[in-house]
């Protein structure tokens, strides 16, 4: 036998995205619902066994969380009165708890990104090749329980995992790096790599400095913004339009980044462990006579 409920919030802070419903047998009700959805009440059918409602919070503004909400009975005079409120709680943010880990807070990672913008002169100019000079280090347990400078180790083969390059009306979209596979052709001669939305190429350290080029234009129109908004921290030019991204292989045209100016946005969101001191960087590049 099934029944029909009604899942509605009273109290929810702004942060809080979509969500996804289950019950307590791990059946999957319902999903990217929005917060907008669960104010107004939501109909769901769930068997008669069902004691508990579970309700996981999966939008990107904030880390995953999960509630577990008895299944009652109330009057529909009692649902109908339900005033929802916006509740925000202030809380204390505490770092370096973990001196083995960095760019984590709650247990979510949050992105390292730093960008460099370049001007050039008169001409404008092609650019060749990116060369960062950045040191990456991982720090070791601390014996004494606290965090120690001294407990770290300079690695090479950790950096960066994404970039993107961008002018004014070219993109390079989203730039996957990864450490270029040593004394193995085989692996090497994989990439490029073609994803849906993203393109995977390698980079090297040598003299310190870390490097990557196989890039080129990508925008499939001009007349398209390059970059949309985020509800995370409504920052400009925060995500790349991977509508407006074409990631083909573009064998016929690969159009060089060419411009008078040129800003190298450079991304750590893929692991917590690795403490990246950012020195400065350099964009190679040739002058474009036309």
């Amino acid at each position: 036998m099934a029944k029909t409920i009604v899942v509605r919030i009273k109290k929810a802070g702004s942060r809080l995205g979509t969500f996804s419903i289950s019950d307590d047998r791990g059946n999957v009700l319902a999903t990217d619902v929005s917060k907008a959805t669960l104010i107004s009440g939501l109909a769901l059918s769930i068997g008669d066994d069902v004691k508990v409602i579970v309700l996981t919070s999966v939008g990107i503004n904030c880390c995953s969380k999960t509630w577990n909400i008895p299944v009652t009975t109330i009057t529909i005079e009692e649902l109908a009165a339900i005033q929802y409120q916006e509740k925000n709680t202030a809380s204390l943010w505490r770092h370096l708890t973990n001196p083995v880990i960095y760019n984590t807070y709650y247990g979510c990672i949050k992105p390292y990104i730093i960008e460099y913008p370049f001007s050039y002169q008169f001409n404008d100019e092609i650019l060749q090749n990116v060369k960062d000079y950045t040191r990456a280090y991982k720090y070791l347990p601390s014996v004494k329980g606290v965090f120690d400078d001294s407990r770290k180790i300079e690695i090479d083969n950790e950096w960066f995992n994404k970039a993107v390059l961008y002018n004014g009306q070219q993109s390079s979209g989203v730039l996957e790096l990864v450490p270029k596979p040593m004394n193995n052709l085989k692996d090497y001669l994989k990439y490029p790599i073609y994803n849906v939305d993203s393109k995977t190429i390698t980079f090297t350290k040598s003299d310190n400095f870390y490097q990557y080029n196989t890039f080129w234009g990508l925008v499939k129109s001009k007349q398209v913004p390059l970059f949309v908004n985020t509800c995370e921290t409504m920052s400009i030019d925060k995500i790349v339009n991977q509508e407006n991204m074409d990631y083909g292989k573009r064998s016929f045209k690969k159009e060089p980044l060419r411009a008078k100016y040129l800003k190298v946005r450079h991304i750590l969101d893929n692991k917590d462990d690795v403490h990246l001191v950012s020195q400065f960087i350099t964009t190679p590049a040739q002058i474009s006579y036309k």
